[in-house]
């Protein structure tokens, strides 16, 4: 018999980081960027914050869910305003754990809710249809650089 703690993150192959994006205040716009330095504050250019919301991710594979709830297309990443989009890795088993990516160490924190912007930017259901697929938050164990195309591994 499996402990639950194993079956949530027993197996967590390694993902990549597919955009980079930074907003250097709360209402402008987010920048993509190749690559970006990130510290306990977040990435360098970001209006983030330190701890555990410092750097916000989101799976790639969840972009077309979230169009698809709204009859549209696939979600652009700038709309929902996360800084790393990644593939190939489920960060939901993630929760708690570390997880390199480039040079830096962060740690998954916490589930990254929609806010009321969402219905605005995305019409009418946005927030409801970002529910379950916006991503995740995490703090800043190492800072480092990455770029895109980095792998995203678990490292505990």
């Amino acid at each position: 018999m499996y402990a639950l703690k194993e079956l949530i993150a027993g197996y967590a192959q390694s993902g990549s980081v597919t955009w980079i994006a930074v907003r250097p205040t709360r209402r402008a716009e987010m920048n993509s960027v190749g690559d970006v330095f990130i510290d306990e504050s977040g990435l360098t250019g970001d209006h983030g914050r330190a701890g555990k919301r410092a750097v916000t991710l989101i799976q790639s594979e969840h972009l077309p869910v979230i169009g698809a709830m709204l009859g549209n297309d696939e979600v652009l990443p700038e709309v929902l305003r996360r800084n790393l989009v990644v593939s190939g890795i489920n960060l939901s088993a993630l929760k708690g754990r570390q997880i390199a990516i480039g040079d830096a160490v962060l740690q998954i924190t916490s589930i990254c809710a929609p806010c009321s912007r969402m219905e605005e930017v995305l019409g009418r259901g946005g927030y409801s249809a970002v529910r379950g697929h916006g991503g995740w938050c995490a703090s800043v164990l190492g800072s480092g650089r990455i770029r895109l195309g980095d792998a995203v591994r678990p490292i505990d």
